[in-house]
């Protein structure tokens, strides 16, 4: 079916119950669940202690460690993944081909190969079911407001915009054994933690043409980098900079936006209110046009939930949601693309990745230095 009645509510399965799920999916689902709108039906993890655990907690009445036979028993409608990236393909197209839609937690997946496997297991027409990433800083008032005041041309053209994930991860951090591996965490900041300002970079100045990227590793002990940079040019002709770091004591999330009219700015850490975004009008902009751009409307923060409600709505009405099929292929093939030209030393434009490529299997591409191997080699010799 490719809509759910919209008096029913989605039966749901989480799968993992670490961090992630406790702290930001379960809240989300709970808050939707006694507004009608889902159903916790089931919980998978592949120790049993903590799906129990965590079940029993949650008021969830199956707990189990094996998702096929989950799928198969209870049927859910949503499927919620909370699982590391490495094991969000096979996940993701199992549930998929049991008829269930999916909500992927971020990092979406090691490789373009993987989310172009999972958006196969799709069925055709893209209504559903349907896999969707969680991108939820689209999905505050903030950012649908400044969308769309950018989209209507309010702020006269983008020109040039700024994008910053500086945060501080110390040696602790990274003695937890999947960390700062390509194959277990996907890759170091430009993927496991800047990506949610990157997306929301990319979603508010539309598509991306050509990236030009720098990545190191000085400080941390891993396979990938612990800072990135790099710069942007957009299809609009628009330019801009990205810098990801766990490097940096003074920890932010920023976004400014230079257009012919205002700069757009959003200061932050790990999730924004209204309040957090700035306009500042060029010079002779008419004061009630700005007091329209500062009119952000009722506070909705940035959260999974905001998402949820947003993916839920768009369940029930058989619509495809922002976040699944190219939607959220492009945030992902943009950090491929920082990747493959920090390792390259080379421009990389948008669509050059695809089969045949080492970086669309992997986001090292086998690069001296940075995949596993040689990296393991160059330390010995160290």
């Amino acid at each position: 079916m490719s809509s759910h009645r919209s008096t029913t509510p989605l039966r749901t399965a989480v799968v993992g119950t670490g961090g992630i799920a406790r702290s930001s999916h379960l809240p989300a689902l709970r808050t939707l669940a006694d507004a009608g709108e889902v159903e916790l039906v089931a919980a998978v993890d592949v120790d049993m202690d903590a799906v129990r655990a965590f079940a029993a907690g949650a008021g969830i009445p199956h707990a189990s460690t094996d998702l096929d036979a989950t799928l198969a028993e209870l049927r859910p409608d949503l499927v919620v993944l909370c699982t590391p990236p490495a094991v969000h393909r096979d996940q993701a197209v199992t549930a998929l081909k049991a008829g269930a839609w999916v909500w992927c937690e971020k990092p979406p997946c090691p490789s373009l190969a993987d989310f172009d496997a999972i958006e196969t297991a799709e069925r055709p027409g893209g209504a559903g079911p349907y896999a969707s990433i969680v991108f939820q800083h689209r999905f505050g008032s903030g950012a649908r407001h400044v969308r769309r005041l950018l989209r209507d041309g309010a702020f006269g053209r983008p020109l040039v915009a700024h994008c910053q994930t500086t945060w501080y991860r110390d040696t602790a951090y990274y003695s937890v054994p999947w960390r700062g591996r390509w194959a277990t965490e996907g890759g170091g900041p430009a993927m496991g933690h800047g990506i949610h300002q990157t997306d929301l970079l990319l979603d508010l100045m539309g598509p991306w043409s050509e990236v030009r990227g720098m990545a190191a590793r000085l400080v941390h002990d891993v396979e990938t980098e612990d800072v990135s940079t790099a710069q942007v040019r957009f299809a609009s002709g628009a330019v801009a900079t990205v810098v990801n770091s766990v490097l940096s004591p003074d920890e932010v999330s920023r976004i400014r936006i230079d257009c012919e009219l205002a700069t757009i700015e959003l200061t932050h850490l790990y999730g924004y209110r209204n309040a957090d975004w700035r306009i500042t009008p060029a010079p002779g902009v008419p004061e009630e046009t700005v007091a329209a751009w500062r009119d952000f409307g009722t506070d909705e923060p940035s959260s999974h939930l905001a998402q949820l409600r947003a993916l839920v709505a768009d369940i029930r009405a058989g619509r495809r949601h922002a976040t699944s099929g190219a939607g959220g292929r492009q945030t992902l093939e943009f950090i491929t693309a920082l990747y493959k030209s920090a390792f390259t030393d080379n421009p990389v434009r948008a669509g050059e990745i695809g089969p045949g490529d080492p970086y669309y299997t992997e986001l090292h591409g086998g690069a001296q230095g940075w995949a596993p191997d040689t990296a393991r080699k160059e330390e010995a010799h160290a």
